[in-house]
């Protein structure tokens, strides 16, 4: 069996701990493996590494390959498809299901989400090799026992029983309903519905059959000679909704194992440990912790030390930049602040103060309308791409490592405690030429700090 896996979504409503350039599936708020991470361990279960593929946001590219490298798994980056903007799941998926047969003819695909939280032992490997004999004739999806009336998952109410022998196998779908109201989710639950997990397996040629036939626009756009032009074309649509909910092939194999598509701080807060008094509390960051007076079932996530008092029921999320407070019950709605960021073009929508790149990272320490300080972290053999500012110059000091540093037509080596100057308009790079890793302290000032002020001439990782 080989693997898709879908790793382009924003995780909007977990801000402010997931942003645009860090969303959940690469976050490792649960322990020292992110959701994406612990995603392709289960698809090891079935899939050689050279059998998995992700689709992912170009945006993406390099935290995958940094979360695989780390793995020790040898994934070609060939199988790494960069969608150039999201066209939600069934163009991701379509791509990746043509790829994957053009690469092994035709297959049993298993699709799984980046970003759920899984047992997966002996029934998730049963109910996938169920999946795997179903798929020859049918579009499988895996529908999970519900535990309780939930309102934030849509269900699958189960059809006649499909066996192999006396063995059952799965159900076809009798029908896909939306996220329901809570009297309706009740009866759901007692009705014998399952949640909808979003998770597949495909025969790929079945599966490119009932795009065309449900689902042509998505086929037209995939025949553009660009990917660009492609995504540029294709409809913005759901696996579910253009082609599971039309399909007279659609079965669902239940899935009994603990499963959390961990898409809220609710659904989080159910994951998490609690204290005595209910409270889940993840604080990180040197001689922090929690001090709870009469405080009872809250969900307290931040980087310094924390107290509460005489709350209870609450969503408290402390990051460096930004503080969310909301009541359990209302996780759903973080969406709408991450809305409200995006209109005002607030760049909190899309970075922590701590962004990630091939090379290493930055933290932003402080800034103002003139100037802005920025930690630096280069990893050995790492180097940044040979650029230039037209607004702003910069000021690095070394503070541990060893710097190798170009500016204009000279090189030099800096040590701890050494610095440079870089005036605006000349021609720079940064690299790490030692064996531990590089901290440089940046200080820019200018009339424009952006991001977007960089105009670079050799990069070591294919950015434009």
């Amino acid at each position: 069996m080989k693997t898709l896996i879908l790793a382009g979504g924003k995780g909007t409503r977990l801000w402010p701990l997931s942003r645009e350039l860090m969303p959940k599936q690469f976050v490792r708020f649960l322990d020292d493996k992110s959701l994406f991470q612990k995603t392709v361990e289960r698809a090891l279960k079935f899939s050689k590494p050279g059998e998995i593929f992700v689709v992912t946001n170009k945006k993406y590219k390099f935290r995958v390959l940094d979360d695989i490298h780390e793995l020790g798994l040898d994934i070609p980056e060939e199988n790494i498809l960069l969608e150039p903007r999201g066209r939600n799941t069934l163009p991701a998926i379509y791509w990746g299901i043509r790829r994957i047969e053009e690469t092994f003819g035709d297959s049993i695909v298993a699709v799984l989400p980046s970003d759920h939280l899984i047992d997966a032992g002996e029934a998730y490997e049963r109910a996938f090799r169920n999946a795997e004999r179903l798929a020859r004739d049918h579009l499988v999806t895996f529908g999970i026992k519900p535990t309780r009336p939930h309102t934030g998952y849509g269900y699958i109410r189960p059809g006649e029983a499909i066996k192999e022998g006396n063995a059952l196998l799965g159900y076809r779908v009798a029908e896909f309903k939306e996220k329901p109201d809570l009297e309706t989710a009740k009866r759901y639950v007692e009705e014998g519905y399952y949640w909808n997990s979003g998770m597949f397996a495909f025969d790929t040629e079945v599966f490119l059959e009932e795009v065309r036939r449900h689902a042509p626009d998505v086929v037209r756009a995939f025949e553009e000679e660009s990917v660009e032009k492609a995504y540029e074309l294709a409809p913005d649509i759901s696996i579910d909704y253009g082609v599971m909910e039309k399909t007279d092939k659609a079965a669902v194999v239940p899935l009994n194992v603990y499963w959390n598509d961990l898409g809220s701080f609710d659904a989080i807060y159910e994951v998490l440990e609690k204290d005595g008094n209910g409270n889940a509390i993840r604080i990180s960051g040197k001689d922090s912790y929690h001090i709870g007076i009469n405080s009872r079932n809250n969900l307290i996530m931040a980087e310094r030390l924390t107290a509460t008092v005489g709350v209870e029921d609450l969503i408290v999320i402390d990051t460096d930049d930004a503080l969310l407070i909301a009541h359990r019950g209302e996780g759903q709605r973080v969406k709408e602040v991450y809305k409200r960021l995006k209109e005002r073009n607030d760049e909190r929508a899309i970075v922590h103060r701590t962004a990630y790149r091939p090379w290493g990272s930055y933290t932003v320490l402080e800034e103002n309308d003139r100037y802005k300080i920025k930690r630096l972290t280069v990893l050995p053999g790492k180097k940044l791409s040979l650029q230039m500012h037209y607004h702003r110059s910069e000021h690095w000091v070394v503070v541990r490592g060893t710097a190798k540093v170009r500016v204009g037509d000279e090189e030099i080596l800096l040590r701890p405690g050494e610095s440079t100057f870089i005036p605006a308009g000349v021609i720079h790079r940064l690299e790490n030429p030692g064996k531990v890793v590089l901290e440089v302290i940046e200080t820019q000032i200018g009339e424009y700090l952006g991001e977007d002020d960089i105009v670079r001439f050799e990069d070591d990782f294919g950015r434009e």
